[in-house]
């Protein structure tokens, strides 16, 4: 499970944490209603079939809310399933009226502040008349030889208290799950744009180096069969000249695609140390006060590429260390960084395992692994002087 369906999760939970405490008031209103003989079985039964109704439609409206979309019809059904339950069971602050403050929960998410206080001014209004109407009745189960007057306190400073709370709380939760899908996404277009730059720039040096060859060529082998009927010996130097640029072009398609392929290092370390921070990763680099022969450079630059891209994609850091060391004997790369990878140890997955077989084929050894106090480290070793 990635980051962000953990943090979904968490939320989700977070929300459905109001309606464990409805339902604990619901089942309490009912006992002290039946035993105060002030519930009847039939309002009772009708009460619980709206409530689990209700209970039902507000998890699809949760899942609804955190998708970013406002389930108004489903809240309509709900608002009426509350007023139903809360009126069947009595209506009081710790029974059957928190059926009212659950809807409220869910009803003011993610909508503007002047449209959730509208439904909260709503919703007090509602449960204190419902309350004041089970006193009328004689139906009220948790206020007990009071007057009129005395209920109406009551019940405005408990309903008055749950309204001010429940929302602000929800809706912070609410909050901070968009703030987290946020910066997920931006993570991600971060990745894609440092993958477009690269793409950008092959394309770029292969415009550059081998389009004026491949531009000429065209145009000197239109020329060429022209001439072949007129004037053979020209067509034959033409065709000589053809033959000059493909020799030149071909070479220097190969010197661009050997230059994509053998990255440089330090123009690496500064191009991911930059991607790293826009993504709000602080990235630390220690390099040895020498240069890394020529011939281990490209093989780390990779290793830094890889490491860092998986950083990106499938972890939750907010720092990366990126250190390189090495002797007359070996030379080692280590990235490290304190968001454990969502992949497990042993599935090292595609662009890992490519990595690992470059390392293999120079004689070097690759590992990838949490250590075990959430932090997750890329550790390459190669021997000097470097094989293949």
């Amino acid at each position: 499970m990635d980051a962000i369906e953990r943090a979904r999760r968490l939320t989700w939970k977070m929300l459905l944490t109001n309606f464990i405490a409805m339902w604990f008031c619901l089942v309490l209103g009912s006992v002290v209603g039946i035993g105060e003989g002030k519930l009847s079985w039939w309002r009772l039964v009708l009460a619980l079939i709206a409530a689990v109704s209700f209970t039902w439609l507000c998890i699809r409206m949760i899942s609804a809310v955190l998708d970013r979309r406002y389930p108004a019809r489903q809240l309509a059904v709900a608002a009426a399933l509350a007023l139903i339950g809360a009126g069947l069971g009595g209506a009081e602050p710790f029974g059957w009226g928190w059926l009212l403050m659950g809807w409220l929960s869910i009803a003011t998410l993610d909508v503007p502040r002047r449209t959730a206080l509208i439904q909260t001014i709503a919703t007090f209004v509602a449960a204190v008349a419902l309350g004041m109407l089970g006193v009328a009745t004689g139906t009220s189960v948790m206020v007990i030889d009071v007057t009129g007057v005395q209920a109406m306190i009551y019940y405005s400073i408990l309903y008055g208290l749950w309204s001010a709370i429940l929302p602000p709380s929800g809706r912070m939760w609410v909050w901070i799950w968009t703030l987290a899908v946020q910066a997920h996404e931006g993570r991600e277009a971060h990745t894609r744009l440092a993958v477009a730059e690269e793409r950008l720039r092959l394309a770029r040096d292969l415009h550059d180096l081998v389009g004026h060859q491949l531009s000429a060529i065209a145009v000197k082998t239109e020329l060429s069969v022209r001439l072949s009927d007129v004037d053979p010996a020209a067509a034959k130097a033409e065709m000589a000249e053809v033959n000059t640029l493909t020799r030149t072009a071909l070479r220097e398609l190969r010197q661009a695609v050997r230059g994509y392929r053998e990255l440089d290092l330090t123009a690496e370390l500064n191009s991911v140390k930059g991607v790293l921070e826009a993504a709000g990763v602080r990235c630390e680099v220690h390099l040895p006060y020498r240069d890394l022969p020529d011939e281990v450079a490209p093989v780390f630059a990779y290793a830094v590429r890889e490491a860092v891209t998986n950083v990106l994609k499938h972890s939750t850091a907010t720092l990366c260390d990126i250190t390189i060391r090495f002797t007359d004997q070996e030379a080692e790369l280590r990235v490290r960084n304190d968001g454990v990878a969502r992949r497990q140890a042993a599935d090292l997955g595609s662009g890992l395992a490519g990595l690992a077989e470059r390392m293999a084929a120079v004689g070097g050894k690759l590992t990838a692994l949490p250590t075990g106090d959430g932090e997750f480290l890329l550790n390459a070793v190669v021997s000097l002087p470097l094989r293949g």
